[in-house]
């Protein structure tokens, strides 16, 4: 399964290499090149994740990140020229999932992006309710009953049932 991936960056030369090198390792990419494109996209289709530059033309960074997250939880991963010790710690405070200053290596923004798509996959949306005759296991609150009785299980228990 491919993951989508929104690279938001004004250099158009450096989007080209980043899509070039994520292409082969399973990512299909999408490039915008602007702030407020890069919102109407992040709200309008889903992405898996998203790398994003501060310095953009008519929204910075900064704006675009507070934007889509007050709709959408997308992993970001803020790629910039921005390395300060500010820029990283605001981009960080307001909701990104890594920094990575430019330039860097294109193996270990690989590594990165993969890293935060793994943390973010293995994060269940919605765990179901487990029933077998009159037991139920309940695995998001990691309970089960038997005949509507609660069931005292300890932790080893609890994962077999499940």
């Amino acid at each position: 399964m491919h993951n989508t991936i929104l690279i938001v960056d004004d250099d158009i030369e450096l989007t080209d290499l980043l899509m070039q090198y994520l292409a082969p390792e399973g990512f299909s990419v999408v490039c915008v090149h602007d702030g407020e494109e890069a919102v109407k996209k992040a709200l309008n289709q889903p992405f898996d994740a998203i790398i994003l530059d501060v310095m953009l033309p008519k929204l910075n960074g900064f704006e675009v990140l507070k934007a889509i997250r007050e709709h959408v939880e997308i992993p970001v991963l803020m790629l910039t020229a921005r390395g300060d010790d500010i820029d990283r710690i605001v981009g960080l405070e307001i909701g990104a999932d890594d920094y990575l200053a430019k330039p860097c290596n294109p193996r270990e923004l690989l590594a990165r992006l993969r890293a935060i798509l793994r943390r973010i996959q293995k994060i269940p949306t919605h765990r179901p309710l487990i029933e077998f005759h009159n037991i139920v296991v309940d695995c998001s609150k990691r309970t089960a009953t038997y005949h509507n009785e609660l069931l005292d299980l300890t932790n080893a228990e609890f994962n077999i049932l499940e």
